[in-house]
């Protein structure tokens, strides 16, 4: 197998006031990409688009920036190419698979385990049909 790792899919954290956060990320040039909603139709979660394949993923109701918790981050999302493999590789190496690989939302495959700080860790195989390569398609 090649290097399992192609990329860095994003970051996510979870912001106290998404309007404020879009505000601030606009400010860097980052604006918003698509959203996900939930089957109820309410906000799951908005992409900003970096550059290429990479985001940022913003979830609403993270804590208030004033109450001492700092701890809005949520995961990173590492790429690659063959998840099927990459997961068959990690558990042969003992990695603990918290969630087995699915479809998300998006379309794309993802697995989930985490690190040994216990740090939550999204392997994603992105589809050509994603939002997420459409967004890097039109760069």
């Amino acid at each position: 197998m090649g290097k399992m790792i192609t990329d860095m899919g994003h970051t996510a954290f979870a912001v106290h006031d998404m309007d404020v956060a879009l505000a601030f990320y606009a400010k860097l040039g980052l604006t918003e990409s698509f959203r996900l909603n939930h089957a109820d139709g309410s906000l799951m979660l908005i992409y900003i688009h970096i550059s290429g394949d990479r985001f940022l993923e913003l979830f609403p109701n993270g804590p208030e920036p004033e109450s001492g918790r700092t701890h809005s981050f949520r995961h990173i999302c590492l790429l690659t190419a063959d998840i099927a493999t990459a997961i068959e590789t990690l558990r042969a190496d003992g990695v603990t698979i918290d969630r087995e690989i699915k479809e998300g939302l998006d379309g794309n495959l993802q697995a989930w385990f985490k690190d040994p700080d216990g740090n939550s860790i999204e392997l994603m195989q992105l589809v050509e049909s994603s939002p997420q390569r459409q967004t890097a398609l039109r760069g």
